[in-house]
């Protein structure tokens, strides 16, 4: 993914990174003596785990992205807290970086048990209600899809399913909403937030600088490049967002940045023009495949770009964040003067 003209980063989290490879959970760590790393199991998916973060202030206990909602990771949550000294009921605030089920689904829980608040950035929407009909969403989420050109049998296959509505609609509301620049309201803590839209509307990552900790969430990860989906109709130009924001982070490169999912390192500048480099890559791609193949579809188009295991190999949901991917550099490279005649919204694309 990454080209060889570009520096590599600087690998620190090393036994996270044998875990990764090794394909087992990684052990809790403590960064520091106010900072533990505790890995949360991700069950049935490829990500494997959601790396939650722990800080510790004076008298105050925050924890970052608390993971998956499953028995084991509550206690694997209860035993990474007993490492540091800590019970459940200790935990004063939880914060999210972003509105997705592998960082906010403890949240919840956490919350009843400890009083804890629950924090998000205040950009980022909540997809799902209880109030939503859900026959209507999954609906109109398959009315979507099919206006993207996935064929009629592989619907069913692609879509969202009750199941995972009723899953996305339980999810915790926060408590509290963080602006840009806002400090995390813990007692001998200085913790940052950065607003970085892109993998979701309002994707916070949060800078730790007495510690030199840069806590990344999803917006950037050491070897995977984070999913960008065109998620209607909350970001117009998703990829757009993306760019300026890895801009926004890319202030230092000394800084340790603590991902959320494989491993920490340092380099976060060397990483964003990796990130950038890939995606301005991918978008090239698309329009080789524009003029090279005609495609009628985003579908079609998805189907002649380069996927990691084959196009082939995607199935269900990450057959869905493919094409949804796709429709986001079909969205870009519109608002960047190319003529695509390819359906992505009803009835005409919104950009910025």
């Amino acid at each position: 993914m990454n080209s060889p003209s570009l520096a590599p980063i600087t690998l620190t989290g090393h036994a996270q990174k044998e875990a990764w490879q090794n394909n087992v959970l990684p052990a809790v760590e403590q960064l520091g003596t106010e900072v533990w790393s505790i890995p949360i199991p991700f069950p049935g998916n490829p990500m494997r785990y959601t790396l939650s973060y722990l800080l510790l202030g004076d008298g105050d206990a925050v924890l970052i992205d608390p993971g998956w909602d499953s028995d084991a990771g509550l206690d694997h949550l209860t035993a990474g807290l007993r490492q540091a000294g800590l019970g459940l009921t200790d935990l004063t605030g939880v914060v999210v970086t972003h509105f997705h089920s592998d960082h906010l689904g403890m949240a919840a829980r956490l919350r009843m048990a400890s009083g804890a608040w629950v924090a998000l950035g205040d950009r980022e929407v909540r997809r799902f209600t209880d109030a939503d009909d859900p026959d209507l969403v999954l609906r109109t989420h398959r009315e979507e899809l099919t206006l993207w050109g996935v064929p009629p049998n592989r619907l069913t296959e692609v879509s969202m399913d009750h199941r995972s509505l009723i899953h996305l609609q339980n999810l915790a509301d926060p408590d509290l909403r963080f602006t840009d620049g806002a400090l995390v309201p813990a007692k001998g803590l200085d913790l940052r937030v950065v607003n970085t839209p892109g993998h979701s509307p309002g994707h916070i990552c949060l800078v730790d600088e007495p510690h030199g900790l840069i806590f990344s969430g999803d917006h950037v990860l050491p070897r995977i490049s984070p999913h960008i989906a065109l998620d209607l109709p909350w970001l117009a130009n998703p990829l757009a967002d993306y760019y300026e924001s890895l801009k926004l982070i890319a202030f230092e490169d000394e800084m340790e940045v603590c991902p959320a999912h494989e491993y920490r390192f340092t380099g976060m500048q060397r990483r964003v023009a990796q990130l950038l480099e890939h995606n301005r890559q991918r978008s090239v791609e698309v329009l080789q495949v524009l003029e090279a193949h005609r495609p009628a579809t985003v579908w079609d188009i998805a189907q002649h770009l380069t996927w990691s295991r084959g196009w082939k190999s995607l199935q269900a949901f990450s057959l869905r964040l493919a094409v949804s991917e796709t429709a986001s550099h079909v969205v870009y490279l519109r608002a960047q003067g190319h003529d695509i005649d390819v359906p992505v919204t009803d009835p005409d694309p919104v950009v910025r």
